[in-house]
C-alpha cells in the first residue's frame, strides 16, 4: 500500500507559516545579494542570541561544520577522536578525511549516547578530542564528559544536527543549550532537522570568541581579509535564501520543539505497555526535542513490524542499519574503543516513527493501532 502518512511533513509546515517565508525569499531575491548579505548575517546574529549569545558561524552543511571543527583545533595525522559506533557517518568520516583516526565507542541502551563511562576506557596518548553525538534529540548526559574531557585535556566537539533548541541541566542548577557546552558545537539544517531550510546548510557555535573568529576564517578559504589566505582554509558557506528561511523559521523553534514533545509522549502513553517493545528514554539532565521517535523492538521482530506498517500505509525508518563497526570503509581505519555489543544491538533492532510538528492524535493512532495489532499477532 503506498504510504498515506508522511515520515515528516515540511509541506504542511511551510503552509503555516507562507507568508512570512515568501516575503523573506522574495526580500533576497529582490536585493541580489545571494552569496553573504545582510540575510546571512541576520539569522547568525540571531540564533546567536538564541543560544544565550554564544557566537554563531554559519556554513554550507553539517558535515562541513564538523570538518571545519576539526580543522580549526590544530589537530594532526594519526591523532585519535572518539566518537560513538552508533551514530551517522558523518560524524566519523569527517575524523578519516582529516587523516585522523576514528576511535569508536559503545552507547548507552536507553539514550542511543555514548557516556564517560563507554568514553573513558578508550582514551588513549593520542586521543585529542571526543564527538558525543547529541542523537534522536537529546543531549547526551554532558557534565561527566566534561569532567573527562578536563582531566586528559581533551576537545569536545558536539554534534548537535538533531538537537537544536534541547537544553542541559548541569549539578549545580544552571542550564545550556545543546551545542553550547564544549569546544565547537555543530549542527545541520538540513530540511528534515528540526530547525530546517529548503536545500543544505549548517553552522558552528564556538563559546570561546577567538576560536570562533579561526572557524570563520577557515569556512572562507582561511582569509580574514578577501584575497589575503592566513591559513589553510575551505569554502563553505550558508547562501542568503537558505538564512531568510532559516531566520524565519527560528521564531517558531520552540514551537516546534513543543510540538514534537507532545507527539513523542502521546506515542510513549499509548505503546510502554506493550511487551518486546522499548519507548526512547528521557535523561532527566535533558529535554528532548525528538528530531525522531525511535522504539527498540526486541526478538528480532523490527523488521517484521516495519513491514506490517508498510503494508498499512504507515512509513518508518531505521536510524541506522549498520553501527560504524561494520562499515567497510572504517574496518581497518578505526580503532575499537570497547566492547560494542550495545552499538550492535540498537542498529538491529531500532525503528522510528513519524515524527513531526504537523502530527495530530488522530494520524498517531492510525500509526498506533498499527503497532498494537502487529503485537497481537506476533
Amino acid at each position: 500500500m503506498e504510504n498515506s502518512i508522511p515520515m515528516v511533513d515540511l509541506h504542511g509546515q511551510y503552509l503555516r507559516i507562507k507568508p512570512d517565508i515568501d516575503a523573506a525569499m522574495q526580500q533576497v531575491v529582490d536585493s541580489g545579494a545571494f552569496i553573504g548579505g545582510p540575510a546571512v548575517s541576520t539569522f547568525a546574529a540571531h540564533l546567536s542570541d538564541y543560544l544565550g549569545g554564544c557566537p554563531v558561524v554559519t556554513c554550507a552543511n553539517g558535515t562541513d561544520a564538523l570538518q571545519i571543527a576539526l580543522m580549526a583545533l590544530g589537530l594532526h595525522p594519526g591523532d585519535e577522536v572518539i566518537v560513538p559506533a552508533f551514530t551517522y557517518v558523518a560524524s566519523a568520516e569527517v575524523i578519516a578525511l582529516l587523516g585522523l583516526t576514528p576511535v569508536l565507542v559503545d552507547v548507552d541502551p536507553a539514550t542511543f549516547n555514548l557516556t564517560a563511562a563507554t568514553v573513558a576506557p578508550a582514551i588513549s596518548p593520542r586521543t585529542r578530542a571526543i564527538i558525543p553525538v547529541h542523537l534522536f534529540g537529546q543531549c547526551c548526559d554532558m557534565e561527566p564528559l566534561l569532567r573527562l574531557a578536563a582531566e586528559y585535556s581533551l576537545h569536545v566537539i558536539e554534534d548537535n544536527a538533531q538537537a537544536i533548541g534541547a537544553q542541559y541541566t548541569f549539578g549545580d542548577g544552571h542550564t545550556a543549550f545543546s551545542g553550547t557546552m564544549g569546544t565547537i558545537g555543530c549542527t545541520s539544517f538540513f530540511p528534515s532537522k528540526n530547525l530546517g531550510c529548503y536545500g543544505d546548510g549548517g553552522a558552528l557555535f564556538a563559546p570561546d570568541a577567538q576560536l570562533a573568529e579561526r572557524i570563520r576564517m577557515i569556512a572562507n578559504h582561511g582569509q580574514r581579509v578577501k584575497y589575503h589566505h592566513d591559513i589553510i582554509g575551505c569554502n563553505s558557506r550558508l547562501d542568503a535564501l537558505q538564512a531568510a528561511i532559516l531566520d524565519v523559521k527560528l521564531r517558531h523553534l520552540d514551537e516546534y520543539s513543543e510540538a514534537r514533545q507532545r507527539a513523542a509522549h502521546y506515542y510513549t502513553e499509548h505503546l510502554h505497555n506493550i511487551d518486546g517493545l522499548v519507548c526512547p528514554a528521557e535523561l532527566s539532565q535533558s529535554t528532548h526535542v525528538y528530531h525522531q521517535y525511535t522504539l527498540r523492538v526486541l526478538d528480532g521482530r523490527r523488521d517484521a513490524l516495519k513491514a506490517h506498517l508498510a503494508a498499512h500505509g504507515i512509513p518508518s525508518m531505521v536510524y541506522y542499519p549498520l553501527p560504524l563497526h561494520h562499515q567497510e570503509a572504517f574496518r581497518t581505519i578505526s580503532r575499537i574503543g570497547g566492547d560494542l555489543s550495545v552499538a550492535t544491538a540498537c542498529a538491529d533492532s531500532v525503528l522510528s516513527l513519524p515524527m513531526h510538528t504537523e502530527l495530530t492524535p488522530a494520524i498517531q493512532d492510525t500509526v498506533i493501532d498499527a503497532v498494537i495489532q502487529f503485537f497481537k499477532q506476533h
